[in-house]
């Protein structure tokens, strides 16, 4: 049946394609598939992740505060391989019921306990340490605006106009319409907004920028989705441009970028100083 003649039925039903697009990972019920048990390292902070936008805001964070001097950040970083499906084992679960990375175990305290979704991790880490959110009212405010505005915006970038124009088996113009031209208007409102301010929350770097940063510099940097970079002119954007360039140069955010990242055959899966140099060469 053409996509034009598709009629939605009354209930929709599961119908399970082999042929599915991302291995057949998405599903329409949660909980786990398989039984696992999640490795457990030294450090206070056990962080089970990938290096995709999503889990690099997080060693960002960390890596900027060791560099910081706050050693009680120290962390063990754990692959999860979710085109191996390992999201969907029972270990990781009853970290994140919803089966997302970065999920995060914090062993800092007397018991452990579990924090999930990437922007509460990051504020969890700010507050925690006091570092990389504003101390006042005002400046706190405005950087959750920015910090929660990200997270409402991720879904456009990835589930939608990454998916119809990179992953769906058919090229549906309408789709990918409408998803690029939300994506242009959310860094519309970015650029707006760093022509006035340095950072996010203001003169101050914040984990506002750690979260827009990650995703942003995919479609800055890295040729989002094999074209999209070009097919969005995103270099049109150059306050952007100038925000993505001066966070690139930042010793902690290249650390962060290289975690949990397969580079050439190599997986950097444990926070090593020496290991994460050695990758960056």
């Amino acid at each position: 049946m053409a996509e034009a003649d598709y009629v939605p039925p009354k209930v929709w039903q599961w119908v399970k394609d082999p042929d599915a697009p991302l291995g057949g990972m998405n599903r329409p019920v949660a909980g786990a598939t398989h039984e696992t048990v999640l490795p457990r390292g030294e450090h206070p902070f056990q962080l089970y992740s990938l290096g995709s936008p999503n889990g690099q805001k997080v060693t960002i964070l960390f890596e900027e505060l060791l560099a910081a001097g706050h050693s009680g950040a120290e962390y063990d970083a754990w692959m999860i391989n979710i085109m191996e499906k390992d999201q969907f084992g029972s270990g990781f679960v009853e970290i994140n019921p919803n089966s997302k990375i970065p999920a995060l175990l914090d062993c800092s305290g007397p018991e452990p306990f579990r924090v999930f979704e990437s922007a509460a991790i990051l504020l969890h880490l700010a507050e925690k340490f006091g570092a990389f959110i504003p101390a006042d009212a005002k400046g706190r405010a405005e950087c959750l605006s920015w910090l929660f505005w990200q997270m409402s915006n991720a879904p456009s970038m990835g589930g939608g106009f990454g998916h119809f124009y990179r992953v769906a088996p058919v090229k549906i113009e309408y789709a990918i319409n409408r998803y690029a031209m939300e994506v242009k208007r959310i860094f519309d409102v970015a650029d707006r907004h760093l022509a006035e301010t340095r950072y996010f929350a203001g003169e101050g770097y914040s984990i506002a920028d750690i979260a827009i940063f990650t995703w942003f510099r995919y479609f800055h940097s890295a040729n989002a989705y094999d074209g999209g970079t070009e097919f969005l002119d995103i270099a049109s954007y150059r306050n952007v441009d100038r925000w993505i360039r001066e966070l690139d140069e930042r010793t902690p955010v290249q650390r962060g970028l290289k975690v949990n990242l397969t580079m050439e055959g190599y997986v950097q899966e444990r926070h090593s100083a020496a290991d994460i140099d050695a990758v960056m060469g």
